[in-house]
């Protein structure tokens, strides 16, 4: 069952310094220690002072044979209302990660690294992740970093050595590491998919190892079924969770959610990430997922940081959660997170809003324009399942338009969020 942390049982008394300060300091990653072969965890404000960057005082970081900090979802180029300035959020993930008075030995970013993929946004990211003072950093795309060219600019840059789509595996002190991708090639209606090539790859990769041997598995959408409704989950992941029951220490890195949860399956644990921009509403309690303007009062009852402790007992591993500072909220803290912008006159026109396609089915006339327009403070494209038409990835208020010449029934959905589907009619 999944756990959702949504208390303040440190009562830390930490007040709000503006937005950004707060969601700075709550979205700040994840320390993981590795001691003898049990993982560990800590959240990044639990050890570090949100004001001075520096170790908090009285903190003792274990012993341990290496370190790494898991950031997630950064978004570089996004500058809604829900976080205008999300370079100051990352640089100060990096503070505190510089703030550790041991560097870890190296990152992991689970996903989401850019907003709409464009150069720029890339070029933004490396050089602040140039200031962060820990050795090579591991990534793994989010849907986010392959619009538009199904990840060609992501591999370029950050995929050298990898396989495919930008999977591959590593070992670092008797631990296996995999990053896999589950955001390339998403069929219509469906969640995040790995595809045949990366499962065949997965099985021969984890073979010869022992069942002995922890495994750190991190992707960018859970590979759990969080919440389908929103695409929240991976629709071929059983094969892989299946694999990896004979090992005796499993963990699974997720971002794409913004939020903390965690739910344990036997010997694997999964943990979602924090977003280093922006929260997003709690499974269910809004119209739909997506930056979240949260108001002043708001914030700290939304956003935390959790910590795991991961402690062997008789050859298995417990894990035990413990609240730090704030997380998820409920109820009345989770209502929409934004009004719509209006919609477009004009009965050929399908509007995008809270991640659904609106109308969903619109019946035309053969030799038809059909406008779409997105309303989302999030990116989303228009694609037919048969790929005779196909939209650039659309920003808030950017729109697309095709012209329906031919009689029949035009299925499409958006690559980005598979789960939002459509439907045009022409007669």
């Amino acid at each position: 069952m999944s756990i959702y942390i949504d208390k303040d049982e440190n009562k830390d008394g930490i007040d709000r310094r503006g937005f950004l300060k707060c969601m700075a300091w709550a979205g700040t990653g994840v320390l993981w220690i590795m001691q003898g072969g049990v993982l560990k965890s800590f959240g990044m404000s639990q050890l570090v002072d949100m004001n001075t960057g520096k170790l908090k005082s009285g903190i003792k970081i274990p012993k341990s044979d290496f370190t790494f900090v898991q950031i997630s979802d950064s978004h570089i180029g996004f500058s809604k209302e829900a976080n205008p300035d999300v370079i100051t959020t990352l640089q100060a993930a990096i503070t505190k990660i510089n703030g550790m008075p041991d560097a870890p030995e190296f990152t992991v970013h689970t996903g989401d690294l850019s907003h709409l993929s464009k150069a720029d946004e890339f070029d933004t990211l490396d050089q602040l992740l140039k200031g962060a003072k820990t050795g090579k950093i591991f990534y793994v795309p989010g849907e986010h970093d392959v619009l538009n060219d199904d990840g060609k600019q992501y591999l370029d840059r950050y995929g050298k050595g990898t396989m495919g789509n930008g999977w591959y595996s590593f070992d670092l002190h008797g631990v296996h590491f995999m990053g896999l991708v589950n955001v390339v090639n998403m069929k219509a209606g469906g969640l995040g998919r790995l595809g045949n090539d990366q499962l065949e790859w997965f099985e021969k990769d984890i073979k010869g190892l022992k069942d002995s041997t922890p495994v750190v598995v991190f992707a960018h959408i859970p590979l759990w079924n969080v919440y389908p409704e929103w695409g929240w989950g991976t629709d071929d992941s059983a094969q892989v969770l299946s694999s990896l029951k004979r090992f005796g220490s499993v963990t699974v890195l997720n971002g794409h959610i913004h939020q903390i949860m965690q739910k344990i399956e036997g010997n694997i644990t999964f943990h979602t990430a924090m977003s280093t921009a922006f929260p997003q509403p709690k499974p269910g309690t809004a119209p739909g997922p997506g930056p979240m303007k949260v108001p002043d009062d708001k914030l700290r009852s939304l956003l935390g940081i959790t910590d795991v402790n991961y402690l062997e007992q008789d050859h298995t591993l417990a894990v035990t959660d413990t609240p730090l500072l704030f997380a998820a909220a409920t109820g009345d803290q989770m209502k929409e997170h934004k009004k719509n912008n209006g919609t477009l006159g004009g009965e050929n026109q399908v509007t995008i809003d809270n991640f659904s396609f609106n109308p969903k089915e619109l019946t035309v006339a053969a030799g038809t324009k059909v406008t779409w327009v997105n309303h989302d403070d999030v990116p989303h494209t228009v694609v037919s399942t048969d790929k005779s038409f196909k939209s650039d990835a659309l920003d808030t208020n950017d729109q697309y338009s095709h012209t329906f010449s031919q009689t029949g029934v035009y299925e499409y959905y958006c690559s980005v969020h598979p789960r939002m589907t459509g439907k045009i009619i022409v007669k």
